[in-house]
């Protein structure tokens, strides 16, 4: 991501986490922090500079953080907008359909790998009460299952 067209990694983590401001995860802990998580996931597995972009980006579509149409404006590689429709859930979309995409998109696989591996994390599902730890941690198995990815230790 060279080049000064394009918005730098610091400016996207300062978007990203303006956007997702006053967002809360399950557990109630600030947004922002999974999105800083998946981030370093994504950098300590050999991501490129565009999958980090992503990665701070992963989620702000799909939870209205911001908008599609911005998404399609902004000064972003175009791989860096295609990995983050790719990782934007659709609602009512099947698992698989979601996962489809996923891996159709290069580079997009390495983010959700990261972004399942925080979601997974057991600490953060400790914070959790038992019936929605259990559906989530089922939930995630499933996602690695159907993208190829081995099963969290």
């Amino acid at each position: 991501m060279t080049g000064t067209p394009y918005l730098t990694l610091a400016e996207i983590e300062a978007l990203a986490v303006a956007a997702h401001a006053g967002q809360t995860d399950k557990a109630g802990r600030p947004y922002a922090e999974h999105l800083r998580a998946v981030a370093e996931g994504v950098r300590a597995r050999g991501g490129s500079p565009e999958q980090i972009a992503a990665a701070w980006l992963h989620d702000a579509v799909e939870d209205d953080a911001l908008s599609e149409r911005w998404l399609a404006d902004a000064a972003l590689p175009p791989r860096v907008k295609a990995m983050v429709l790719a990782l934007t859930k659709r609602p009512g979309e099947e698992p698989e359909a979601y996962a489809r995409r996923v891996l159709a998109v290069p580079g997009a696989l390495l983010v959700k790998e990261a972004d399942l591996a925080h979601n997974a994390d057991p600490a953060r599902l400790a914070a959790l009460d038992p019936p929605t730890r259990d559906r989530l941690t089922a939930k995630y198995a499933r996602m690695r299952s159907l993208l190829g990815l081995a099963p969290e230790e």
